[in-house]
């Protein structure tokens, strides 16, 4: 089931529509190797979240929580691979390849820099640092792409474009990669993008007892 959890806004990277899946399920699954079936929940709640028996719930929270404390790479906080995260980014064009350097950082789509980058710079959607000069030279190439889609003016466009420039996409990941990002990113040099993105983090459900470990 979804949770819909915050929007994270910053002026540099705004995170907005974060919703997370299946968070109760993986927390009862984290006792399956001491299982012969599987639990399944005795109700669903208002909002179609499983509801299990208080001391099946009980008992695997607990387990769940001692199995967080455990390196990521050990294997067992696996558990937290099914608890899924997705949430659309904007984000500086820089920001991108260092995100899309983890593992499981799916892009479910994003903004398309082929097909509507003239009017991505028409809109002047850059971050505060790119100068007014810079901003200038290039809504004068996105102006010629526009009138004239030729591949020249469209590849001095591309090229021109400042790495300030905001995009945007929807990204799908998990619990796992999320708090291995955390560790890494907390304290990251570029604090106005990193630092929104984990605060993201932070505000997510049980993010102390299964992240910040």
């Amino acid at each position: 089931m979804i949770f819909n959890i915050i929007n994270t806004i910053s002026k540099m990277v705004e995170i907005t529509n974060v919703d997370v899946y299946d968070l109760e399920k993986s927390i009862i699954a984290c006792r399956n190797a001491m299982r012969t079936e599987p639990v399944l929940p005795v109700d669903m709640d208002a909002w179609g979240h499983p509801i299990y028996e208080q001391k099946e719930w009980d008992d695997s929270f607990k387990r769940a929580v001692n199995l967080a404390k455990s390196p990521s790479n050990s294997g067992h906080p696996n558990f937290l691979t099914g608890i899924r995260v997705s949430f659309d980014i904007l984000y500086p064009n820089y920001f991108s390849p260092e995100l899309q350097r983890y593992h499981w950082i799916d892009i479910v789509t994003s903004s398309s820099k082929m097909h509507r980058l003239g009017e991505i710079v028409k809109k002047e959607s850059f971050n505060k640092y790119v100068t007014p000069e810079v901003v200038a030279i290039v809504q004068d190439l996105a102006n010629k792409f526009i009138e004239d889609p030729s591949y020249e003016n469209r590849i001095k466009l591309l090229s021109n474009c400042p790495l300030g420039i905001e995009l945007f996409m929807r990204v799908s990941t998990n619990y796992m990669q999320l708090r291995n990002i955390y560790h890494q990113r907390k304290d990251h040099r570029l604090r106005e993008d990193w630092g929104a993105f984990c605060k993201m983090i932070q505000e997510l459900p049980f993010f102390e007892e299964f992240i910040n470990k």
